[in-house]
């Protein structure tokens, strides 16, 4: 029989953390929440990230993956309900809950592992037009390139639990 060890076998952790409401009080308002990734795959090009993301970019990403997966299911997102009972904090909370069973479903998926998209949403701050752009390679660096400049900012590098003034 063939046995693996503990340490070869590959192991990806994503965590969505830390649900913060941007531009509180305006029509403009949104919450983004902490993507945590730590991984030993050779599938990644950073092992640690961190980056803040919002829903809108997640329906994005769904949308991507699902045109270039082909026949391959993509996770379901937590829904866009705007007729919720209960408190905003519970919405939250149980929509931070959904992105992160979403995204862990997706990072054990080789297919949808293969689209760079994913990796940049991941490990890269990049807007979602400069995601785009960087993928099509007519942005200034290459897929690689922005994820490994990201890591090298001090964002990139975040401890996985900030100390909060």
């Amino acid at each position: 029989a063939l046995r693996l060890c503990l340490c070869c076998q590959e192991l990806t952790t994503v965590r969505v953390q830390d649900p913060r409401v941007q531009n509180e009080g305006s029509w403009n308002s949104y919450v983004d929440y902490k993507i945590f990734l730590h991984t030993n795959s050779k599938a990644f090009t950073a092992k640690t990230s961190c980056v803040r993301r919002r829903y809108r970019e997640f329906v994005w990403l769904r949308r991507q993956l699902q045109k270039n997966a082909g026949l391959v299911p993509v996770p379901e997102l937590p829904g866009k309900s705007t007729f919720f009972v209960g408190s905003t904090d519970e919405f939250i909370e149980k929509r931070r809950q959904g992105l992160q069973q979403f995204l862990e479903k997706v990072v054990q998926n080789v297919v949808l592992l293969s689209d760079s998209r994913l990796h940049l949403f991941l490990q890269s701050q990049l807007s979602v037009p400069e995601i785009e752009a960087c993928v099509q390679g007519q942005g200034s660096l290459t897929v690689t390139e922005a994820i490994l400049h990201y890591a090298m900012s001090n964002c990139g590098w975040v401890q996985e639990e900030e100390s909060r003034p």
